[in-house]
């Protein structure tokens, strides 16, 4: 309530409307509101989406069917209890199916620049296109998707309330993206931290926090959501696919959307939030650990060992980043 009420009072005294698109919150769902002047911020207000709308994105998001042999759903390679991916290096999708890349988190998606590691999808509704029709994925077509939904009455009706139309690619598309972007994990310790809460970070967590700035982690892993608004190259001070070897489609990164030569190895930065649950790590999926993973970045992107404290602190910072998992209850009976 407090929060609530200096998030209103704020609004008031500069004389202005939340910074959001027309419709896109709820007028009761304020910013939370940080004490604190960092590099990063909290959580915004989870995007305002009809119940309707959700509940069926919710449900499809669950459905088997819109894999080719109804044996996966986009909860199988997103699992949002164990951090919105599903562990495994790469995904295993239909008839055994491997993946060549990491599946990376759909939690906090809506605040990325893009979708996928190189950013080919500009919007959460263009993401959908991909993992349906992949053969390696879901391997499905969207006139088998909308064949098998159609003759579900209670599904038709889903759709009749959310949309108020038919089963189509587009709706499928829309509703799915809608739940994804209310799959943002709050009131993690930090942002707890960052509103105030003195108490809400140990030493430990405070320490690497500091080197995590020191450092200069904070230049590709800020804002709200921790990272996930930029492009960077993996490599900029030493050369990590000379070292590892064996390049894949997979390790081109930006190059294969743009042929643009400066995008070779170039990637999304990932969000850091929740990344304690989200290993292995990077998008081969190299890193088995937090603290190789900071090893790994350390080396690789600014040029310097770390000693094994910093290793230890900077690991306990990004463990108070996990926040609150939604709920899945009503979708996994």
């Amino acid at each position: 309530m407090r929060r609530s009420v200096l998030a209103i009072v704020a609004l008031i005294s500069v004389g202005c409307t939340p910074d959001t698109p027309s419709g896109s919150l709820s007028p009761l769902d304020f910013d939370p509101v940080d004490i604190r002047d960092e590099p990063l911020q909290s959580l915004p207000a989870v995007p305002y989406q009809a119940p309707e709308l959700v509940h069926l994105g919710g449900l499809l998001f669950h459905d088997v069917r819109l894999s080719a042999d109804n044996s996966l759903s986009c909860h199988s390679c997103h699992n949002i209890a164990q951090g919105g991916a599903d562990g495994r290096v790469v995904s295993v999708g239909i008839d055994g199916a491997l993946g060549s890349i990491n599946a990376p988190t759909v939690l906090n998606s809506g605040l990325n620049i893009a979708q996928f590691w190189d950013g080919r999808a500009p919007t959460l509704e263009d993401q959908v296109n991909g993992p349906l029709t992949h053969p390696s994925e879901m391997g499905s077509s969207w006139d088998d998707v909308v064949a098998k939904l159609s003759i579900d009455p209670a599904m038709v009706g889903a759709f009749d309330r959310a949309l108020d139309g038919p089963v189509t690619p587009a709706n499928i598309r829309t509703a799915i993206a809608a739940y994804e972007r209310t799959l943002q994990t709050p009131n993690s310790p930090f942002d707890q931290w960052l509103q105030g809460d003195d108490s809400a970070l140990t030493t430990a967590e405070q320490r690497g926090y500091t080197r995590f700035k020191e450092l200069g982690c904070v230049a590709c892993h800020q804002g709200r959501n921790v990272g996930g608004n930029m492009y960077q190259t993996f490599g900029v001070l030493a050369d990590y696919f000379a070292d590892r070897g064996d390049i894949t489609p997979a390790d081109l990164g930006r190059f294969a959307v743009t042929g643009d030569e400066s995008d070779r190895f170039r990637f999304r930065v990932p969000s850091l939030r929740n990344v304690e649950l989200t290993a292995p790590y990077f998008h081969d999926g190299s890193a088995p650990n937090l603290p190789s993973a900071i090893a790994i970045m350390a080396h690789y992107q600014l040029g310097r060992p770390l000693a094994e404290r910093d290793v230890d602190d900077i690991a306990a910072f990004l463990r108070s980043l996990t926040g609150t998992l939604p709920s899945t209850d009503e979708y996994l009976q």
